[in-house]
């Protein structure tokens, strides 16, 4: 398996629309091994366009409870399990997962019974165990080495962004967050830097086609997400080999492209920079 990066969704926020793209979920592969990077909705069908096995999967992480990060969750490890998965998965995120996970079993209990009676599978509670991130614990995983800083992502308390070592490979996930200083020093010298980013010039009609919220849903992305101009700042601070924008907003907004997201980062970042898109494969 070669070392690689494939956004599996690069939508920013939970909504779909017609022909948007799918909120967030990575896949990572290196050394040998893989991981997903958060599980938004379409995750499962993502991981299998990857020409990957669902029975395979072993390794999630969870970087924050924002539905658009963990909502199908319970769904892939469901569908993994009927298509086949016999072997431990283990599940890295907040604390808050444990009670998701207990009331997904809850919500599946019949279907779950029944084919474990009917079909002769493996108890799926079993099979799963949910682990709780922290700052000051570096996760040893196989050949990787995973550690988390807290990001800036207001309301939560529990957020994180990864760095992931392997083989001698080096990739960081920003999570969601504000403009965050520290993550130039986290994420020195990385391979690969993925952040999140928005166009502030496209946020007004962004709300304005939500039409459910109000004058909050601005204020939040405005402190809790960042300007792609300051990931741009971000990554060459950290002076990182390249630059991945994704968990885009706006993302499925015609009005703006790939080259609105290079104009807002070339001033600030001359490295190589790719803009988020559904299924797109990195090398490492």
């Amino acid at each position: 398996m070669t070392d690689h990066l494939a956004l599996l969704g690069t939508k920013g926020g939970p909504a779909i629309r017609h022909r948007s793209p799918m909120p967030t979920s990575s896949l990572l592969s290196l050394a040998g091994q893989w991981a997903v990077i958060d599980c938004g909705l379409g995750v499962t069908r993502g991981i299998v366009d990857q020409g990957l096995a669902l029975r395979d999967l072993s390794l999630i992480f969870i970087t924050h409870l924002h539905s658009d990060h963990y909502l199908e969750l319970g769904p892939l490890l469901h569908t993994a399990w009927t298509a086949g998965l016999k072997t431990p998965v283990r599940v890295w995120g907040p604390s808050g997962l444990i009670r998701y996970w207990q009331g997904f079993l809850a919500s599946m209990e019949e279907d779950i019974a029944t084919r474990i009676a009917d079909e002769g599978r493996p108890d799926l509670a079993s099979l799963v165990s949910l682990h709780t991130i922290t700052a000051d614990t570096p996760i040893p995983e196989g050949a990787w080495t995973v550690t988390a800083q807290a990001s800036i992502h207001p309301p939560l308390t529990e957020s994180w962004s990864l760095s992931v070592r392997a083989g001698g490979k080096h990739v960081v996930f920003s999570g969601d967050t504000a403009h965050n200083p520290a993550m130039a020093g986290f994420a020195r010298g990385a391979d690969l830097l993925v952040h999140e980013a928005m166009l502030a010039k496209g946020l007004a009609a962004l709300q304005a086609r939500i039409g459910n919220g109000d004058d909050r849903l601005m204020h939040h992305w405005l402190r809790a997400h960042t300007l792609a101009e300051d990931v741009a700042r971000t990554a060459a601070s950290a002076q990182v080999k390249a630059l991945a924008l994704n968990h885009l907003i706006p993302s499925d907004d015609p009005e703006f492209g790939p080259a609105d997201w290079h104009r807002a980062c070339v001033p600030h970042w001359s490295g190589t920079l790719h803009v988020g898109q559904d299924g797109l494969r990195i090398p490492l």
